[in-house]
């Protein structure tokens, strides 16, 4: 195992397994590697699964079956930067299915709990423009919004 560099670890209550399969289905550039379960030390049942190990775009995760003490709120979220609509839709998609919820300004909560920002990469360029009325009238459309509209943002930006 690498010593280096940074890894995720994302604590669930029993669901690490499903989480990282779900994790993994969404993204490209994914895998599940390591399973380690409990054995008779405990402190879970025998058998049961207590990490996985698992890549979703590249960036390196652990889903640990850690229990009910703690659990994700928004403080913590991830970017996904997207090149096109396209992205945005599946990403958006993918991640409110199933009981995931929709959010203010990109933002999406998984069935898991975990937040996620679906941001499109033109977005930052937009709002980042040194013509500060572009940019504020990007903001202004992109903070009432749900999921981001990469067409209706160019709209904002060019005053129409």
């Amino acid at each position: 195992m690498a010593t280096e560099g940074f890894t995720t670890c994302l604590w669930f209550d029993g669901q690490a397994e499903e989480a990282a399969q779900y994790y993994v289905s969404i993204f490209k550039n994914s895998a599940i590697g390591r399973i380690s379960r409990y054995n008779e030390a405990g402190p879970g049942p025998a058998g049961s699964v207590i990490t996985v190990d698992f890549v979703a775009n590249g960036q390196k995760f652990v889903a640990l079956n850690g229990g009910p003490q703690f659990t994700f709120n928004e403080s913590i979220s991830f970017q996904i930067y997207c090149e096109n609509q396209e992205e945005v839709d599946h990403y958006w998609t993918r991640l409110t299915e199933n009981g995931g919820e929709p959010g203010p300004c990109g933002w999406v909560k998984d069935r898991y709990g975990v937040s996620w920002q679906v941001v499109p990469a033109r977005l930052i360029e937009l709002i980042s423009d040194p013509d500060a009325e572009k940019a504020a009238r990007t903001t202004q459309a992109m903070l009432a919004m749900g999921k981001l509209d990469i067409a209706a943002l160019e709209r904002a930006y060019a005053g129409e």
